[in-house]
């Protein structure tokens, strides 16, 4: 019977992380195209400014988990 060593555990939360972070990004850059297709430009700024800040910080965050790599 194998046991885990400390780090192991740890790569499979990380590469979890990266992969949710990696979706919301692209998420945000449609959210943030969202107004280009639907052509309502009464809620383009709002949806602009979502998709915009969700789509940087969660490309920060993953630039985060990925820095050990």
């Amino acid at each position: 019977m194998q046991t885990r060593g400390r780090g192991e555990g740890n790569n499979v939360n990380t590469s979890t992380a990266r992969t949710l972070l990696t979706i919301l990004m692209y998420a945000g850059v449609g959210i943030f195209l969202l107004p280009y297709a639907m052509g309502k430009a009464s809620i383009a700024p709002r949806l602009m400014l979502l998709g915009g800040l969700m789509a940087v910080i969660c490309g920060l965050l993953r630039c985060y988990f990925t820095e050990g790599d």
